[in-house]
């Protein structure tokens, strides 16, 4: 008696959260490839993630090809880069005036953030982050205050900021970049104050946003 399953799931069948999550970064593959634009890309997810059933799933990668399967780089994170750039802005600023302000955990930096920090501390960790586009600038104004910025091995950084009575600290080097990681360029002026950037490993394996998320 034969037990041999068809390869292909049965359109009825009730698909997954992996599997809609294996679609969605098919589709945030597809945006970073240029092959959908921003509105096919948000009108795919949606669908992607009230989608019931393989029938319906199937669909929305039908006229996407596979995915190039490019070989790994020796001492990669083994991080999916592309699926993680792309996608809304989280949050475009962050303030301090004799506070603190914190962006961290899963959000999107967008193409340009501004940090300020006045008798202050600001702190951008980018390890879990999503970004929308593959070079960010952070331009930082420090006055008498500090902010921190994160990021995760494999990213390609580069540090333009003036000190006046301050710094522009990178301590660490996250190595070479990896293929399709994106490049984060920090910029702006402290005075007497300082911008500090560190490289560290994620906290946890990056992965596509959950489906409680989304909803």
């Amino acid at each position: 008696m034969s037990d041999e399953r068809p390869e292909k799931p049965l359109p009825e069948l009730r698909a997954s959260d992996a599997d809609r999550d294996r679609v969605v970064e098919r589709l945030r593959d597809a945006v970073a490839e240029g092959r959908l634009d921003m509105e096919e890309f948000e009108e795919r997810l949606e669908a992607a993630y009230k989608s019931r059933t393989y029938a319906e799933l199937e669909p929305l990668t039908r006229d996407l090809p596979a995915p190039f399967a490019a070989p790994a780089a020796s001492g990669s994170s083994g991080v999916s880069w592309p699926a993680r750039i792309g996608g809304r802005a989280s949050s475009a600023t962050g303030i301090a005036v004799m506070s603190a302000f914190q962006r961290k955990g899963a959000w999107t930096v967008p193409a340009r953030f501004d940090a300020v920090a006045f008798w202050g501390g600001g702190e951008l960790d980018l390890r879990e982050a999503n970004f929308a586009e593959r070079e960010v600038v952070i331009n930082c104004i420090a006055i008498m205050g500090g902010i921190e910025i994160t990021v995760p091995p494999g990213v390609e950084v580069e540090v333009r900021g003036f000190g006046l009575m301050g710094a522009f600290d990178q301590r660490d080097t996250p190595g070479p970049p990896e293929p399709g990681a994106p490049r984060v360029v920090v910029t702006g002026v402290a005075f007497w104050g300082g911008v500090e950037v560190k490289v560290k490993p994620p906290k946890n394996p990056p992965r596509g946003p959950s489906l409680e998320k989304r909803l």
